[in-house]
């Protein structure tokens, strides 16, 4: 595939040739040519590359047999879940919540680093790029978690959105968790500011962006949601959390708040441009309309949703108000080994068994997994497209062998398995290539996922 290669490293100058491209933003190219030039896209067009005199170090790329499209987003996410894979497999969200979250109250920045790297590492096998997380489970003495998954992120070298979580509402408050993994109030505040002072970094090119994230409605005060807010706009960072992710909930804010969850949120300085929710599956026409006004936005992550039979979220009539969406994997407990790619079909095929067959296209699953990605995470301008200008976060999947018996590539890639993934660039750098893992010891990763069960399980064994 690779005329000249040297490694992983980051070139002068690559030249993909021979392409279907599928750029999202503008129309699709049968046969064409991109150009990457240090981090960014610097031409993309229909035939072979033009010449580039005085080019330095270029590596061609010959993509015939593939389909090019920007690298994926996964806009919802828990990475330190990749070590309690499989339990309560058969329980309701709250169910399964009060079963982790014992041993979740022992996990360390260990566990937090070996679970982050290879959920990443898995991420990236199925073309993502970008990863945004949400962490919320601090346990007292534990070790820094937010800087384990941080760093897990540098080795395996995605793009990377950790979201500070957080929980201040416990049994013995009225909320779901444990008493022992809450943080009072101050300790969040202080500590989620100090992370945004350490870590963000909003320049165009950023590899490491902060968002603030208190966890639920059912687990957080309204405190900690107003001066949440508060906290991040003036810092100039996101804001996300769960919500109407199930009936049970609806019927908590119902009963505690007297309104739905997202007239809650509106009432708590939570609707915005700034936002984004998780899952909102459980939404009336008047919630659907307050999202859309405010220009808050929401991560569908389909197979989640099913795994613990939460519902099938109005992703078509979202669309339809102009609600921004994107697509999350969400925790690699409650959707068990599930890669990006995938959430393309979940989410095609529940939204045509929900609303028929026109409810939501290939290329519309492509947009919500990349554009529509880029936009909840305010990088519309920088990532989800390949145009000129923007971040060389690319993928490159091949759609010949058995794949080329299908007429369209983007049906190919969306129905049906997910074809193989010939290379993906983050910015430039190959992180995967011919459907291994190379930006890190692929083999590494993997034992590092499985030793992060492993440990959590031997921690947790005083509270199972």
């Amino acid at each position: 595939m690779t005329e000249r290669s040297e490694g992983i490293g980051r070139h002068s100058t690559v030249i993909i040739e021979h392409a279907y491209l599928a750029p999202v933003a503008g129309a699709e190219i049968p046969d064409g040519h991109l150009v990457i030039g240090g981090d960014r896209i610097t031409a993309i067009g229909p035939g072979p590359a033009p010449a580039l005199p005085g080019a330095q170090r270029v590596e061609r790329i010959d993509a015939r047999g593939c389909l090019v499209t920007p690298g994926l987003v996964n806009t919802h996410h828990h990475l330190y879940q990749w070590a309690s894979q499989g339990m309560a497999a058969d329980d309701t969200l709250f169910d399964w919540l009060a079963t982790l979250y014992r041993p979740w109250a022992k996990m360390d920045a260990e566990v937090v680093g070996g679970a982050a790297a290879a959920g990443l590492g898995w991420l990236a096998r199925s073309g993502a790029t970008t990863v945004a997380d949400h962490h919320y489970v601090f346990p007292k003495g534990r070790g820094d978690l937010l800087a384990a998954e941080i760093d897990a992120a540098r080795r395996v070298g995605l793009r990377f959105h950790p979201c500070r979580g957080s929980m201040d509402r416990g049994e013995s408050d009225g909320g779901l968790p444990p008493d022992e993994v809450v943080e009072t109030l101050d300790d969040i505040l202080d500590a989620t500011a100090a992370a945004i002072d350490a870590h963000h970094d909003d320049s165009f090119s950023s590899m490491l962006r902060i968002a603030v994230a208190p966890c639920s409605p059912f687990s957080v005060s309204e405190d900690l949601l107003v001066e949440s807010a508060r906290l991040a706009r003036a810092k100039g960072v996101r804001l996300h959390t769960h919500l109407a992710e199930t009936l049970d909930e609806e019927e908590y804010c119902q009963e505690r708040f007297g309104r739905t969850p997202v007239e809650y949120m509106e009432r708590v300085g939570w609707l915005g441009g700034d936002v984004w929710f998780a899952h909102t599956v459980h939404l009336s026409d008047s919630d659907i309309a307050a999202m859309a006004g405010a220009g808050t936005g929401t991560a569908h992550c389909p197979s989640s949703n099913a795994r613990l039979g939460s519902g099938i979220a109005r992703v078509r009539d979202l669309l339809r108000a102009g609600v921004p969406v994107g697509l999350g994997v969400d925790g690699p407990a409650s959707a068990e080994m599930v890669p990006l790619i995938g959430e393309l079909r979940q989410a095609v095929y529940l939204q045509r068994a929900r609303y028929g067959p026109s409810a939501l296209t290939a290329r519309q699953a492509l947009e919500l997994a990349t554009l529509g990605g880029a936009r909840l995470l305010g990088r519309a301008d920088e990532i989800g497209s390949l145009e000129a200008g923007k971040l060389a976060d690319i993928a490159v999947w091949r759609v010949d062998g058995f794949h080329a018996a299908v007429e369209d590539p983007l049906v190919a890639l969306v129905h049906g398995q997910a074809p193989p993934l010939a290379r993906l660039l983050v910015g430039g750098r190959t992180v995967v290539e011919d459907d291994v893992l190379v930006s890190a010891p692929q083999d590494e990763i993997g034992r590092a996922g499985a030793d992060a069960h492993r440990r959590l399980m031997e921690l947790a064994k005083e509270v199972l």
